[in-house]
């Protein structure tokens, strides 16, 4: 009775009341849940910094006992001398794993990447959002093979592996095993059995170009590899440098000597080796000039469509399937046609270097020496082969600091510590590289 007279005197009041009551309740409420997601935010980011410090920590490479990388890279003499001794010194020589040793390590692909530390997250948004295509030409040194795989694997690229269909089976049978470990890397679709200069080598890169093309991963550029290959940049660096072209391509194109235009002068015929013919060869198919240049490149998506697609360029390689080195022609001449998505002109002014290049950085034997004195670059610390330098340790603190991607030829027979130390210098710093 006094309740309800209280009501009909004082409604508004009681109402004013229970809407002041509910709105406390309702902020406590507010201001409950805010420190709850607060708190949660906390733990999963500690938990996040946990998991992301503790798989740095397992992706790095370990230090090496009997030699200080960090010397070496920095160019300290004392250390790569002492690294030289250390290699020749017999009874310290690592034998490389072999084809029964992958067979066995791929049998747990899991266990296989954990302990070979391939790097199984992208490490930056900037990388995941582009996309690589590699295609990789091998035929020798199965570890060679897994380390510059290992070197530049990332989830997010596409891998297309060309083997020389002469490779033993064995030597075939372990890089399947291998490649049936990622869902990015396959092996191309048609084999060639390449012969060194012949058309064979650049026929491997073709069928790796249709393959990639017939890909669902996004890519923007693709680069070429051999099994003497390593890059000198992290995967970061190298979508760095590509986004830098913004749509060109960059490799090797020049006006050629006269003692390299023999090379299509006659025709040549390939069996187990190649040979010369006195056929003469009428001239190109093409209104602008043949260049020369290099077997590698850096080229878009765009260019690949082309050189694939256009009639032009499919007269052109039909033209040069019969000389010597096409490879090092075909490139540098279609670079520099009219209308090719990522080409230059073919004034002499585009002309552009093996060293101004950003695909390969090689060292020729007869250019190096002293560069003050006019020399190219520092002398080979390793030892030539085919007149390319095969890096040793001594040479890592000049290559890495050039701007190329890639540098040739390396060989663990022959220097292990310049492969070992490039390897822990790459994945440290791409470990600890800030996105920008």
């Amino acid at each position: 009775m006094i309740w309800s007279q209280l009501c009909r005197r004082w409604p508004l009041q009681f109402l004013y009341f229970g809407l002041l009551l509910f709105s406390v309740a309702m902020l406590k409420y507010v201001f409950q849940r805010s420190d709850q997601v607060e708190l949660q935010n906390k733990e999963n980011n500690l938990r996040s910094s946990y998991n992301k410090t503790q798989f740095f920590t397992i992706m790095q490479f370990p230090s090496r006992d009997e030699i200080n990388c960090s010397k070496i890279i920095k160019g300290d003499q004392q250390e790569v001398k002492r690294a030289l001794l250390h290699q020749s010194n017999a009874k310290n020589k690592r034998l490389p794993a072999n084809e029964m040793d992958y067979l066995k390590f791929t049998k747990d692909c899991n266990l296989y990447k954990k302990i070979r530390r391939f790097i199984s997250i992208p490490l930056s948004k900037e990388e995941e959002n582009f996309p690589i295509a590699y295609s990789m030409v091998i035929h020798e040194q199965i570890e060679m093979f897994e380390r510059l795989l290992r070197a530049i694997y990332n989830p997010q690229n596409i891998y297309c592996v060309h083997v020389d269909e002469k490779s033993p089976e064995s030597y075939k049978e372990a890089v399947r095993a291998i490649i049936s470990c990622f869902e990015n890397v396959f092996l191309a679709s048609k084999l060639e059995k390449v012969v060194y200069t012949s058309w064979f080598r650049l026929k491997a890169d073709l069928n790796c170009m249709e393959d990639l093309l017939k890909s669902n991963v996004p890519w923007r550029y693709l680069l070429n590899t051999c099994g003497t290959d390593l890059p000198i940049k992290t995967n970061a660096e190298i979508v760095r440098a590509l986004k830098v072209l913004n749509g060109k391509n960059s490799l090797e194109s020049k006006k050629p000597p006269k003692h390299k235009k023999v090379r299509w002068w006659f025709s040549y015929k390939t069996d187990t080796t190649i040979r010369r013919t006195f056929i003469m060869k009428g001239p190109p198919p093409i209104s602008s000039p043949v260049f020369t240049g290099s077997a590698y490149f850096v080229v878009t998506r765009e260019f690949v469509t082309y050189v694939l697609e256009n009639p032009d360029v499919q007269k052109l390689i039909e033209w040069i399937k019969d000389t010597l080195i096409p490879e090092e022609q075909l490139w540098a001449t279609i670079n520099r046609m009219p209308g090719v998505p990522g080409s230059s002109p073919y004034h002499d002014k585009y002309e552009l270097s093996d060293m101004n290049a950003i695909a390969r950085l090689m060292k020729w034997d007869g250019l190096g020496g002293n560069i003050d004195k006019g020399a190219a670059y520092p002398s080979c610390t390793g030892i030539f082969r085919r007149s390319i330098c095969i890096n040793g340790a001594g040479d890592l603190h000049w290559m890495l600091q050039q701007h190329h991607l890639f540098a040739n030829k390396f060989d663990p027979t022959v220097d292990d510590y310049a492969i070992q130390c490039l390897e822990e210098y790459l994945r440290h710093k791409a470990l600890n590289e800030k996105e920008p």
